[in-house]
């Protein structure tokens, strides 16, 4: 795969509410129901297309179910004051090319230690995040191991048993990531990128419209 943060740039154009604050996990392997069992989900109903699980995410968020809710009135700048999210989390997985893929609306739990190592045992994972305040988090992980973590907007700044490995820095630039610059020019869409040469998943808005997500109902980690 030879993808590049250019390749990306219809992320947040397409999908504006995600662009906002989103975590994508992509889990080797499993079905996207092993991957709700993994996210000790409580399982929902079935949409058709990303658009529809982002208006599903709306309706919970507003403690609807969520039929005819309207995505524009959905914020994704904020936690949200629906009820359910008090005790669940929502996630949205589907299966493309061999992997699970788990999309998180304003989530988080992909790109939790705890819950990695939950998701992944015994597979690959690639994840990564971002947040209303541009907190953001890339994390790829093997049978257990944490190879590669690291901040999108500071990909300098490494850890994970990959690290320093020979030709991690080449891939970084490759993907599109400012290593010797704080420009910080399209650092989410360079995650996409790098997971997408990580994976061989190729993510675009046909296949995500085409695609059949199940809707699960996460429980907020213990602390």
């Amino acid at each position: 795969m030879t993808a590049h943060a250019t390749d990306y740039t219809w992320f947040g154009q397409h999908y504006p509410v995600l662009r906002e604050a989103y975590c994508l996990t992509e889990v080797q392997g499993i079905s996207a129901e092993e991957l709700l069992r993994r996210f000790d989900a409580v399982p929902g109903g079935e949409v058709t297309g990303l658009d529809a699980a982002i208006e599903a995410w709306c309706a919970f968020e507003d403690g609807e179910d969520g039929e005819d809710e309207d995505e524009e009135d959905c914020g994704g700048e904020e936690d949200g004051g629906g009820e359910g999210e008090d005790d669940r989390l929502f996630v949205a997985v589907t299966e493309l090319d061999g992997w699970a893929v788990a999309i998180e609306p304003n989530g988080y739990l992909g790109c939790l230690h705890e819950v990695i190592a939950r998701l992944g045992a015994g597979v690959r994972l690639v994840s990564h995040f971002r947040n209303v305040n541009a907190v953001d988090k890339f994390h790829w992980w093997e049978h257990g191991i944490q190879r590669l973590h690291f901040e999108p907007l500071f990909p300098d700044q490494r850890n994970g048993s990959d690290a320093e490995a020979p030709g991690i820095p080449q891939l970084l630039a490759d993907c599109g990531f400012q290593l010797e610059s704080q420009e910080f020019k399209l650092h989410t869409e360079a995650a996409f990128a790098l997971a997408e040469r990580l994976t061989d998943v190729r993510l675009d808005p046909h296949r995500l419209e085409a695609a059949t997500f199940r809707i699960g109902y996460a429980p907020h980690p213990h602390p």
